[in-house]
């Protein structure tokens, strides 16, 4: 095997079937110590850059291939799209890859039977600024001041009663934040959380994250989810899942193949 290796995944066992990746291309393994290994293909070129539709396809044809070999062997450590070994000048990218698997080996495997059938699900919750606001007295008595105003003072004031709806809605989603946590973390074995998450417009976050659970355990996320629901009417809610361990693939103190 010659050039340099785009890796997808680290996985235990070789899969059944491997088929194609990015592009069609033909997928290999690269075997490890015992059962652990690296699927492939080849990748003379560089990392994959151009047209925002042609890098969009490039990695959901990535994802594809996690996706695949982790329902056929029921455990993956999924690579970022991109990750590419080079061939070295002395060391072929074969060798390299074959190297950090060995040096990795216990690590690796240690994680790869911690999510074996597990699966990420990520939560997201808001609160939509206007259900919240409307049971706070001071946002209902400015409303109700702004429909006796003229139409240049209600404009004024609509920027206020918004930025009020703002304060009011911040300070429940601070309150709130704690108790989703704790309970999100009582459904699921990890959480990470991604505070970089944006909402869409009216809603302000509570939390975003990620969590790690068993797959017989998806529907106890459910059910907690209806239940926040249930007592917060202004929640607003998006679950998305199951999908391979993403968040959950870092092998702490070990250093990934080299880019390109």
């Amino acid at each position: 095997m010659t050039g340099g290796l785009y890796v997808y995944a680290v996985v235990a066992g070789k899969p059944a079937e491997l088929g194609t990746g990015i592009d069609g291309a033909a997928l290999e393994v690269v075997a490890g110590p015992g059962d652990l290994a690296a699927v492939v293909h080849r990748h003379a070129a560089g990392p994959y850059e151009g047209a925002d539709d042609d890098v969009r396809r490039w990695v959901v044809e990535h994802s594809d291939v996690v996706e695949r070999v982790w329902e056929s062997t029921g455990a993956v450590l999924p690579m970022s799209f991109n990750v590419i070994v080079a061939e070295g000048e002395e060391t072929p990218a074969r060798s390299r890859l074959e190297g950090w698997l060995t040096a990795g080996g216990r690590l690796l495997r240690e994680r790869l039977d911690a999510l074996e059938n597990r699966v990420e699900l990520r939560v997201e919750i808001g609160l939509d600024q206007h259900r919240v606001a409307e049971r706070h007295p001071d946002v209902v008595a400015m409303r109700e001041d702004l429909e006796t105003r003229p139409p240049g003072v209600r404009r004024l004031l609509g920027k206020r009663l918004d930025q009020l709806e703002r304060e009011v809605t911040d300070a429940l989603a601070d309150d709130l934040y704690q108790q989703y946590r704790r309970r999100l973390a009582a459904v699921s074995e990890e959480l990470s959380e991604n505070r970089s998450a944006r909402p869409g417009e009216g809603v302000v976050p509570v939390l975003t994250v990620s969590l790690l659970v068993p797959r017989d355990a998806i529907p106890a996320v459910g059910q907690e989810l209806a239940a926040v629901q249930d007592e917060e009417p202004a929640a607003v809610i998006r679950y998305l899942g199951p999908w391979p361990p993403y968040s959950f693939a870092d092998v702490p103190g070990l250093a990934g193949p080299t880019p390109t």
